[in-house]
């Protein structure tokens, strides 16, 4: 018995539906593992694996939806903590930019100082690593003298770990999140994760207002799409004499108090997506 023409063209369309769908599906378990795999990679440093379980760094990924192609930019990525997972993760197909220090100030007194410390080792680690990290490279992003992270319109992602209150008590913050909108292109994303205060704290605690940080990236031109309890912490008092440095991994006050600021664990944290329509 012949089958009739639209009979077979419905089931070639079905097969053809459940093939993409098969092959969309594989694609992002694929995806999921070469995140599982950066997370889990003995690249990465004991003590800085220690900590995933205050930043859930595979699920605050997942959250902001980057992808093993993106173009990424992470601002000030310091010791490297994220950057041991992202730089790998992008190697093959994308892009990992680290918005470093100055590693080389024209000041005598800068060049000596913490930054350009800072940003040397990182450049090093960058090119120690390179057959781990692919094309992975810096752009020098250290305001206030230098607050470009790229090209207009280059990035997918840009993506900032416990930074804002930096920026804030120098004045810096506004001029910073312009410039990520700047760098991204239509449709990136701008990923913050963040020291979150109670209303009324002041940014010199290290804590900062989730609201405000909302309506500041909002007059960027940035879109919020929603925010995550990932990296809350709901023993984070947030009264502290040496504001959020007091508990760990700083530990401010050294062993005064040391096991009842372990206990608390590492600070509560905003984790906030946006794009740039």
């Amino acid at each position: 018995m012949k089958m009739n023409t639209l009979a077979a063209s419905l089931i070639l369309t079905g097969a053809f539906g459940l093939s993409t769908l098969s092959a969309t599906a594989n694609a992002h378990v694929h995806e999921n593992a070469a995140l599982d795999n950066a997370v889990t990679s003995d690249f990465r440093q004991t003590q800085n694996s220690a900590r995933d379980k205050y930043r859930h760094p595979k699920e605050t990924i997942e959250f902001f939806d980057v992808q093993p192609t993106d173009t990424v930019i992470e601002l000030w990525p310091g010791g490297g903590w994220y950057a041991e997972i992202l730089a790998p993760y992008l190697a093959n197909k994308g892009h990992y930019i680290g918005g470093n220090f100055n590693a080389n100030p024209d000041d005598e007194k800068q060049r000596n100082g913490y930054r350009a410390k800072a940003g040397k080792k990182f450049e090093k680690w960058i090119a120690d690593n390179q057959a781990k990290l692919g094309n992975a490279s810096t752009v020098t992003f250290d305001p206030p003298s230098f607050y470009a992270m790229g090209d207009d319109n280059s990035a997918d992602v840009v993506l900032t770990f416990r930074n804002l209150h930096n920026w804030a008590m120098k004045g810096y913050l506004e001029p910073v999140f312009d410039s990520a909108y700047k760098v991204l292109k239509s449709g990136g994303t701008f990923g913050i994760v963040e020291h979150r205060a109670n209303p009324g704290m002041d940014p010199k605690t290290g804590y900062m207002d989730q609201a405000q940080m909302i309506k500041l990236a909002e007059k960027a031109g940035f879109t919020f799409v929603e925010s995550s309890e990932i990296n809350a912490n709901a023993k984070d008092t947030k009264d502290y004499p040496k504001g959020v440095w007091t508990l760990p991994p700083r530990l401010a006050l050294d062993d005064q108090d040391k096991e009842k600021y372990l206990a608390i664990g590492e600070s509560d944290r905003m984790t906030l997506k946006f794009i740039k329509k």
